[in-house]
């Protein structure tokens, strides 16, 4: 089993994808557990504030690092150290093979979902004086308002790679086929409007050698 902790401040709005489809059956079976934790549950204010004004001006607010060290440490374990995540428009680009190796090397994954104009930098240097080596990473060459969606696509794309999840191996496309190959199903023929969209010959030739080799050319 996987373990994915996600520290957010909008701790509802990952029900509805997660108890969907694929991911709540990985639930169900026991292959992942999702921990949804409420960075406002470790605040000292009198109104749950978790973030405030950064330091040198600039508009937007900054998480503050007391909240978040506690809601880290609240899941540390005392063995078998975990991949501490904060999601980060600078960060390093998540890609599918960190998520077919974090899919066979970890067993607990924390997850920062920041948010405004990101968390206290000191995050970085508090957990390291600690043993632990957070990673920066960004889901993409944009910028996000917050790290919950960064959070949903890292989990989805690594609990495909966990034996069971998706039920065979081979449902693996992009091990099965190569990512992008087009994809057909009936009818055969399509007519809209006057014209016919026809799915390609080699597909329906039965050459098994002629499709793979097609589909190679196409991955």
């Amino acid at each position: 089993m996987v373990r994915f902790d996600i520290i957010s401040i909008f701790p509802e709005i990952f029900s509805s994808y997660f108890n969907e489809s694929i991911i709540k059956r990985a639930q169900k079976s026991k292959k992942i557990k999702i921990n949804i934790i409420n960075l406002r549950k470790f605040s000292t204010d009198k109104h749950k504030k978790v973030d405030d004004k950064p330091f040198g001006g600039g508009p937007g607010m900054v998480f503050k690092i007391e909240p978040l060290i506690k809601a880290i440490n609240s899941v540390l374990p005392h063995l078998n150290p975990p991949l501490i995540i904060l999601f980060s428009p600078a960060g390093k680009q998540f890609n599918s093979k960190m998520a077919k190796d974090w899919a066979k090397k970890c067993n607990h994954i924390i997850m920062i979902a920041g948010h405004y104009e990101g968390v206290d930098d000191r995050i970085f240097k508090v957990l390291s004086a600690i043993g632990y080596k957070p990673l920066a990473i960004s889901i993409g060459p944009y910028v996000l308002t917050g790290g919950e969606l960064p959070a949903m696509i890292v989990i989805d794309a690594i609990s495909r790679h966990i034996p069971g999840v998706l039920g065979k191996s081979k449902s693996l496309e992009e091990e099965r086929l190569g990512v992008g190959v087009p994809m057909y199903t009936r009818p055969e023929v399509f007519k809209w409007k006057g014209k016919k969209y026809a799915v390609p010959k080699v597909l329906l030739s039965g050459d098994h050698k002629k499709i793979e080799e097609w589909r190679k050319t196409r991955s």
